[in-house]
């Protein structure tokens, strides 16, 4: 019996201390890795923002594009429930901007 118990004893203390290890190395992977590739894909958002245009893009009526079989039940019937005039044309082209 006390072969078995100070066996036990002893796996017990090495799954102890590799849970430590294993704490530490999720530390410095966080430290290492996460937060600078944070901080990277942060810069890379931010830079694009200040790059992009904020013109929409020249409108090309397709024919099979914004079709409408029915009027939305909502408003004049033309509009999505979730439009943004600076972003979503109408089957005629953009609206005009009111800026």
């Amino acid at each position: 019996m006390s072969l078995s118990i100070a066996a036990r004893r002893v796996l017990a203390a090495a799954s102890h201390s590799s849970h430590e290890g294993g704490a530490r190395t999720w530390k410095i992977l966080t430290f290492v890795l996460a937060i600078p590739g944070v901080t990277v894909c942060m810069a890379n958002a931010y830079m694009k923002m200040q790059a992009a245009s904020h013109e929409p893009p020249e409108f090309v009526p397709y024919p099979h594009l914004r079709i409408r079989t029915k009027k939305f039940p909502w408003g004049d019937g033309n509009h999505s429930l979730f439009h943004n005039p600076h972003t979503n044309p109408l089957p005629d082209g953009y609206e005009d901007s009111h800026h």
